[in-house]
């Protein structure tokens, strides 16, 4: 009896404020969550988990000793990729990392290059930072990449350091001149021998990343690879 009442009110709710699609708008159905079935099956994947010479792995030769790299969506400005990022970034929808996370981890375990990771590390934002927005957004898609991937999630070894100003508009060289030095490593030990997965939200010029495993790669024996959820100059 008790589960039928709620279920009702719930239907009531819906009624006033319908659950909708967070990339196309359209009304999602009962079983479904933060994005419809439709969106999740046409969004555009890469597939470049499988791809040892992919675009994303071409931005760090020559920068950073990166073992592979991939990019779960294409990015397109205007695109229902972009409205995604949009919705998780800024809009308050954390669980859509979490989601993403978990639909890649799952594609990642299916690939040579990844399916071997011990760890998974997001990119840190400052502290004063994450107080005013809340959450990590690539904290949320790390969570949910260790969730699917069945591995350990760490959060505390890389650290941020220095407040950056917004990378946005900055060329390649001023994003890595803003980034060079703000992050360290609390604990080198922690990751000796181990195969971590280094991620982000967007991924632009790779800059951050860059910072971030040039600092990683001090630990001895350690190897670095990077997933974000869309490649963003591609």
């Amino acid at each position: 009896m008790k589960q039928k009442i709620i279920g009702t009110i719930g239907d009531f709710l819906e009624l006033i404020y319908p659950k909708v699609c967070l990339v196309c708008g359209s009304s999602l159905y009962r079983q479904e969550d933060l994005v419809c079935t439709p969106c999740l099956f046409h969004l555009p994947k890469t597939d470049w988990h499988h791809d040892l010479y992919n675009p994303v792995s071409k931005l760090f030769w020559g920068r950073v000793n990166i073992f592979s790299a991939t990019a779960y969506y294409y990015f397109s400005k205007g695109s229902k990729v972009q409205r995604l990022l949009h919705q998780l970034k800024y809009k308050g929808y954390k669980d859509l990392g979490l989601l993403v996370g978990q639909l890649m981890g799952y594609e990642l375990m299916t690939s040579e290059l990844f399916k071997l990771v011990d760890i998974v590390i997001p990119v840190p934002l400052h502290p004063k930072k994450h107080r005013k927005r809340g959450y990590n957004q690539s904290e949320q898609f790390a969570m949910g990449l260790a969730d699917s991937m069945g591995i350990e999630m760490d959060t505390s070894t890389l650290v941020r350091t220095v407040a950056s100003e917004t990378q946005t508009k900055k060329s390649r060289f001023r994003r890595w001149e803003n980034v060079e030095d703000i992050f360290q490593v609390s604990c080198l030990e922690n990751l000796n021998n181990k195969h971590v997965l280094l991620v982000d939200d967007v991924i632009t010029t790779g800059s951050t990343l860059e910072a971030c495993a040039s600092q990683l790669l001090k630990s001895e024996g350690v190897k670095i690879s990077v997933a974000g959820i869309a490649l963003a100059n591609y």
